[in-house]
């Protein structure tokens, strides 16, 4: 394992800690898209089928399992236990135009025709525009809190650094994944105006606010 695939980890551990502990400390889930977190579920449920089937190491069982664990209690917390304070009315985006095309663009490219492999092409390409509605809620509002904002860019780091990853492998180890490189691409892209808003406004303490 590379640096580049490390830090990437870390970082989207650290986005979802993040996450977590500001609903947690704040008993609210305000200003949080539970369409991007039951995306988020969905992606990491498909892409670790594997824990049944194989064992490739500690720690990457550990991380698969933490990461389904997670992404399961943040949608628990939302939409369960604070409800209440879920904001129905802003995450509005129409996750089906999102699951479906994902789904039947991940039957016609992947590497292997079997369920295994057409679920994990699948979560790849969902987890490339499963921020959406979180973007698109923030769009609505017109403005995200300061924790939602360094959730949303941990989130964009580990995938920026995934794609390094992807090309640091290429040079040294001479592994290629076309699919996986160019999903991280795709989601990478949507991230670059949210990165340019951080960088100008939250690291100044100001607020961040999204164009309606």
């Amino acid at each position: 394992m590379n640096i580049f695939r490390l830090t990437g980890d870390l970082s989207h551990l650290a986005a979802i800690i993040i996450l977590l502990l500001k609903i947690w400390k704040t008993r609210s889930c305000a200003g949080i898209s539970g369409k991007s977190q039951i995306l988020f579920a969905l992606v990491f449920t498909t892409r670790y089928l594997d824990l049944l089937t194989s064992f490739i190491s500690l720690y990457n069982t550990t991380m698969k399992i933490i990461y389904i664990g997670c992404s399961y209690a943040t949608v628990y917390l939302i939409y369960m236990k604070f409800k209440a304070t879920y904001d129905g009315n802003h995450d509005t985006f129409r996750v089906e135009f999102l699951v479906v095309p994902v789904g039947g663009l991940a039957f016609l490219v992947n590497h292997d025709f079997s369920p295994l492999e057409i679920l994990w092409t699948f979560s790849i390409y969902l987890e490339s525009v499963a921020i959406l509605p979180q973007l698109f809620m923030i769009s609505k509002t017109g403005e995200a809190e300061t924790i939602t904002t360094h959730y949303l860019f941990f989130l964009g780091l580990y995938r920026a650094l995934y794609l390094i990853n992807w090309i640091w492998r290429f040079y040294f180890e001479g592994f290629f994944d076309m699919i996986a490189i160019v999903a991280g691409v795709v989601q990478t892209i949507l991230y670059c105006d949210f990165f340019y808003l951080y960088v100008t406004k939250v690291l100044k303490g100001k607020k961040l606010s999204l164009p309606a």
